[in-house]
């Protein structure tokens, strides 16, 4: 077969988090990819398509040639499975007989935003797959409120307590994304995947302040106040009610595992945290030395 005419792994959100690192994986396994962006901004090695949620005129052309889609639900919106539900739909009568859909290890099959686009999946396709990770380590980088703390006032500002969660590489849920993805049997079930070690926000803090040079202290915040300090930054009050609500169920335990999933379906540990920090933020801190900064 031609490899232009096989079909195409549509994944959205491509130049995010994960979509970057599953359009990535698959393109270097030799996999079609149409890789989906509000921008269409090109990606090594993948057909770069135009797609918006809110914009169903895009809808259709993105799933040209596509027989297995990578989701990731709409940023910020407070009931994504409005949007999502009829694009599956459509994606099931176009031809898609494969999804994996990127949830989180807070929200259950039928619980709020994507639990119910986690029950809808098993009667649009046959074969399925929901990831719920844990918070991604990525969160001390970039663009997340952690990472622009860190850097700004070496501080982590939270409402988690002692609570501990079991942080995962960004790198280890595209590896178990692309195996659902790919592999003959779908796993047809949810994956929680977390990293080797659940660390609580005081230990996070001081594995970046090694890894750095740089100390970084973690700031106890209560429910309400965590709420006020998201909502300041222009979220809208009811999603950062929900926001520190996860901090809230955090301090409470409900994040304290380790699971064996990215092991048992890539075959290999996920990443630890330190060696994260290693890879990701030492770099940085180098070439701010090398700078004179």
């Amino acid at each position: 077969m031609n490899p232009d005419a096989a079909p195409a792994t549509l994944v959205i959100g491509a130049t995010g988090t994960t979509g970057s690192r599953v359009a990535a994986r698959l393109s270097a396994a030799g996999h079609r990819v149409r890789a989906a962006s509000r921008t269409a901004r090109a990606v090594p090695g993948a057909e770069a398509v135009r797609f918006d949620w809110e914009d169903t005129t895009s809808h259709g052309p993105a799933l040209t040639g596509v027989d297995r889609v990578y989701l990731v639900p709409p940023v910020g919106h407070p009931e994504p499975a409005g949007p999502m539900l009829p694009f599956l739909e459509r994606a099931r009568d176009a031809g898609v007989g494969r999804a994996v859909l990127l949830s989180s290890s807070a929200i259950p099959l039928g619980g709020p935003a994507t639990g119910l686009v986690h029950q809808a999946l098993p009667d649009l396709f046959d074969a399925w797959a929901v990831l719920r990770p844990s918070w991604f380590m990525q969160n001390v980088t970039g663009a997340h409120v952690h990472a622009q703390s860190i850097r700004g006032a070496g501080v982590i500002r939270t409402a988690t307590g002692d609570g501990r969660v079991g942080f995962v590489d960004a790198e280890d849920i595209a590896a178990v994304a692309v195996h659902a993805l790919t592999d003959e049997r779908s796993p047809d079930t949810d994956l929680v995947i977390t990293g080797p070690r659940a660390l609580s926000y005081d230990e996070v803090a001081a594995a970046v302040g090694r890894g750095t040079g740089r100390p970084v202290v973690h700031e106890r915040l209560g429910h309400e106040a965590m709420r006020d300090r998201i909502a300041a930054s222009g979220v809208p009050v009811p999603f950062a009610e929900l926001l520190a609500g996860l901090d809230r169920a955090i301090a409470e335990g409900a994040e304290d595992r380790v699971t064996d999933t990215v092991l048992r379906v890539t075959g290999r540990p996920p990443g630890d945290f330190d060696t994260f920090v290693g890879r990701e933020l030492r770099p940085l801190t180098d070439r701010a030395v090398a700078q004179g900064r």
